[in-house]
């Protein structure tokens, strides 16, 4: 099951200073929650992110687990573990769910509370392809082509049903004409040809055309 959590404010433990931490700094940046990263030593661009003071470092040498866990100070809401060390990251897991907090443990999917997917935003859509932790690497290309299917045209569309979307909810009390409504709208070949053509403003007359007249079908049946 694919989850979009929302991490905003939300603070974030991981443990590692290499690539694969640094590309959890970058999905936890981009979801707003609050940072500290803890490794011995760290990537040149981890050390750049803290300079911006986007998220904090501690540089420590973590021998045992438990006592880390234990002596971390603020609890986290969750733990990211994504060293090279099996065992540590196991350990760190072990202790962090005693504790009671969410955990990630990137070389063992079974023990995590959740995956990463592989993940892209355009505009509005988010895409998410997970293979449960057998292939990142499948994931990560199914995702690219999955990309390659959205249209400008499509997020035309979707940004068109965000605008009407509300004045159908205003305008038409009954649910099962509303969707019919919207239906209407997505199918209609000319407001279809007028986003190709990047044409907005025109779509969206077109779709306020339509949703009048069900305004006016649903005015009928209430007064029947």
């Amino acid at each position: 099951m694919i989850l979009d959590i929302n991490f905003e404010g939300k603070y974030v433990v991981i443990v590692g200073g290499g690539p694969e931490a640094y590309r959890k700094v970058l999905t936890f940046l981009d979801a707003k929650s609050k940072i500290l990263v803890v490794s011995k030593k760290f990537l040149l661009k981890i050390h750049a992110l803290h300079y911006l003071k986007k998220i904090d470092l501690l540089e420590s040498n973590i021998t045992d687990a438990e006592s880390f866990v234990k002596n971390l100070g603020n609890s986290p809401d969750l733990l990211v573990a994504v060293t090279n060390d099996h065992d540590l990251n196991f350990q760190l897991v072990k202790y962090a769910k005693s504790a009671g907090w969410m955990v990630y443990c990137v070389d063992n999917p079974r023990i995590s509370d959740f995956m990463f997917p592989a993940f892209a935003k355009i505009d509005d859509i988010k895409i998410a392809v997970s293979t449960s932790g057998k292939s990142p690497t499948m994931a990560r290309i199914l995702r690219q082509r999955i990309e390659k299917m959205i249209t400008p045209d499509d997020l035309l569309q979707i940004k068109l049903h965000a605008y009407i979307r509300p004045i159908l909810k205003q305008r038409i009390s009954e649910q099962k004409l509303r969707k019919i409504a919207l239906s209407e709208i997505l199918e209609d070949n000319q407001i279809k040809k007028l986003l190709r053509k990047g044409k907005f403003g025109d779509a969206k007359k077109f779709a306020l055309d339509i949703a009048e007249s069900f305004a006016d079908k649903n005015q009928a049946l209430q007064e029947v």
